[in-house]
């Protein structure tokens, strides 16, 4: 289960144990004289150990519900070089490494040309020679076959705006170093990669693998303006309404999401997009507010619709823009 989920105030212990049941549960009362009386304090003092102890046994499952897994089945912990209790993978630095770019986009059939910056006549190059390095441990070098061979029979789906796009094609392009028949791999729907196109989907038929990308910017729900409202309401975002293609991301293995770019007033307000939640615009909400709500949303929905014994869930967190400023131009 992911870590956003939590972050919504919502407990996962009922999808591992039961809760245990309250200590201001109504009390019943007893002779004075009963042994109960006499050692209620000790009585008291047990069963706040051992709910603390069922607490923390419920949250090492939910935490680590694979962590027993063999290696050849996922990266475990034990898997990465270095101290086990100190190895955190989001504390750490980019580092140059002259051995990188792990593919090149100019030979890669699934990069867009849009984003393919050397192709479109990007003269430097630095910017592929970083490499991520923990702080206190050493991620294993991206090995192309051994992630085919771990991803074999699996449904591996991306689901968010351009930058999940991205992702998912670099993702695509790295695996494809590891593919002998390069002719194995296509999109199912014979379709070319681009931003108009809702889904797409990548099978790798010599592993059984299909990679999968869902365009849905805000992950919930658009919709057409209420009747009699604001002239300047063109359209509504049903902050509380899960987008309608959500079906179609459940039965899969990995789920990886990501929001956040389109959460500005130039995508929405300035564009004549409001929010509405249980069918009543609410005009004067704040991006910030609306932005919750939909989160709040697509968390409650993974914890009713998705199984996490099976799903591995991500959510990705906010990224800078494709764009940036440079010589009076933008370049990718």
């Amino acid at each position: 289960m992911v870590e956003m989920v939590n972050s919504f105030s919502r407990s996962h212990s009922g999808h591992f144990c039961r809760r245990n049941p309250s200590l201001n549960s109504p009390r019943v009362l007893l002779p004075r004289k009963s042994w109960i009386s006499r050692y209620f304090n000790v009585i008291v003092i047990v069963w706040v150990v051992i709910s603390v102890l069922m607490v923390l046994g419920c949250g090492y499952i939910y935490v680590f519900p694979n962590f027993g897994d063999s290696a050849g089945h996922r990266y475990g912990v034990s898997d990465f070089v270095g101290a086990v209790g100190q190895c955190d993978i989001l504390d750490g630095q980019w580092v140059r490494d002259d051995t990188y770019p792990l593919y090149n986009s100019t030979e890669c059939p699934f990069a867009e040309r849009g984003f393919n910056c050397l192709r479109n006549g990007r003269e430097d190059n630095d910017y592929q020679k970083w490499r991520w390095k923990p702080s206190h441990c050493e991620i294993p070098r991206f090995n192309a076959r051994e992630i085919l061979e771990r991803l074999r029979g699996k449904r591996v789906v991306f689901v968010g705006d351009s930058m999940s796009r991205t992702q998912w094609e670099s993702l695509i392009c790295l695996l494809m170093t590891g593919v002998e028949d390069k002719r194995t791999v296509y999109e199912v729907n014979h379709n070319k990669i681009t931003k108009q196109i809702r889904f797409l989907g990548i099978r790798f038929s010599s592993f059984n693998l299909t990679i999968e990308f869902f365009r849905s910017v805000f992950l919930v729900q658009e919709g057409r303006s209420p009747k009699h409202g604001p002239r300047r309401v063109r359209s509504v975002l049903k902050l509380d309404v899960l987008d309608s293609i959500n079906r179609r991301w459940i039965d899969s293995d990995i789920l990886i999401f990501n929001s956040g770019q389109w959460w500005n007033p130039g995508k929405l307000f300035n564009a004549g997009l409001y929010f509405q939640v249980n069918g009543t615009l609410r005009l004067g909400m704040p991006i910030a507010t609306g932005l919750r709500i939909a989160l709040s949303t697509w968390a409650s929905w993974v914890e009713t619709m998705v199984n996490t014994n099976r799903t591995h869930v991500f959510f990705r967190t906010f990224e800078p823009s494709h764009w940036r400023l440079q010589t009076n131009r933008q370049k990718t």
